[in-house]
């Protein structure tokens, strides 16, 4: 990988784990572009905006950031927000790949949803699952195929993160009884910050009728291919005007890997994660690709949280990466963190 021949840009947009207190607050009055996106995104919210910034900001947030109302409106900002200022770069990606929440923040970046009709269907989301019964998420160090005799119950394979990454969703109970029967059998187990089963049947119910209110919005080919996490495969047209595809995301499982295959099998990339942490990123580093030495994989903030300024210092440090890369075409002259090195248009 060289300036001279430098490698497409792919971005990662994570999801729900993700979140912590206080996740990306660093950049929020210093990065310009940054500010600006989560202001638009608390101005959309309406009523509800005050408080998700209030909690944002909160060392301890009024309302737990694990909770539906909390962790998705967030984490969907926090993407979105990344995303714009990496845009205001000069980045230009060739492809978005978002995990959960995230798919829909990598959808508005691609023109497929307006911000604010994609802020009031995510709220519109996070007020249905609000009333869904109590559940979590369980990661396990294991294939889909070893946790298949430990489901039931309502207790399903929630996503496919890695070849040995599954991670199980369902009701607590039912949960906690496939991850003392899995911790038993050898495999390493750990749940995820969430308080809700999303991705398993247990949400299906507070979906109902979220269709219609994807289907009175309007919805545009995007124009940067945006992989489904859901599909393994880029969107369709079919995809983007199909309403219940939409509406069915927190039922459905995610398959985060085979989407990565798809992906990779285009080519090889620079896969940047836009979100809080570098879950995506650890389990990107495990593919092929990167191992070789192909594809390389950037992530833009630290792997756990910390003070104002290791959010700056890592946004600064993978700008740095970005512009040494050659994938940098252009630097917003506001942006603190794009490299003096970038390229002026």
């Amino acid at each position: 990988m060289t300036a001279e021949r430098p490698l497409p840009v792919a971005l990662l947009l994570p999801g729900q784990g993700s979140q912590h207190p206080l996740m990306a607050t660093g950049l929020y009055g210093y990065e310009p572009v940054f500010t600006e996106a989560m202001d638009e995104f608390f101005d959309a919210a309406g009523p509800e905006g005050g408080p998700l910034r209030e909690d944002w900001l909160a060392e301890r947030p009024a309302t737990e950031l694990d909770h539906v109302t909390r962790s998705q409106p967030l984490l969907f900002a926090v993407d979105l927000a990344l995303g714009r200022l990496v845009l205001s770069w000069g980045v230009r990606p060739a492809a978005l790949l978002g995990h959960s929440i995230g798919e829909l923040a990598s959808s508005v970046l691609a023109g497929v949803f307006s911000t604010r009709d994609a802020v009031c269907l995510v709220l519109d989301r996070v007020g249905r699952l609000a009333k869904a019964p109590p559940g979590g998420m369980l990661a396990v160090a294991a294939s889909t195929a070893e946790v298949e005799p430990y489901l039931g119950g309502d207790v399903v394979v929630g996503a496919v993160n890695a070849p040995r990454q599954t991670i199980l969703a369902g009701p607590d109970g039912p949960l906690d009884k496939a991850g003392r029967a899995l911790g038993e059998a050898g495999f390493v187990c750990r749940r995820v910050p969430s308080l809700s089963a999303f991705h398993s049947p247990v949400l299906e119910p507070a979906c109902r009728g979220a269709a219609e209110r994807f289907a009175a919005v309007r919805r545009n080919t995007p124009t940067v291919p945006v992989h489904s996490a859901y599909t393994a495969a880029p969107l369709t047209r079919a995809d983007i005007d199909d309403p219940s595809f939409w509406a069915r995301q927190p039922v459905a499982p995610v398959l985060f890997w085979p989407a990565l295959e798809g992906l990779l099998a285009t080519g090889d990339h620079l896969l940047l994660e836009v979100g809080p942490g570098q879950g995506l990123s650890q389990v990107a580093r495990r593919h092929p690709a990167v191992r070789r030495g192909t594809s390389t994989v950037v992530s833009l903030l630290p792997a756990r949280p910390g003070p104002p300024e290791a959010d700056r210092a890592a946004v600064g440090a993978a700008a740095a990466r970005i512009a040494g890369a050659g994938s940098l075409t252009a630097r917003a002259a506001t942006s603190r963190g794009a490299p003096s090195s970038a390229p002026a248009v």
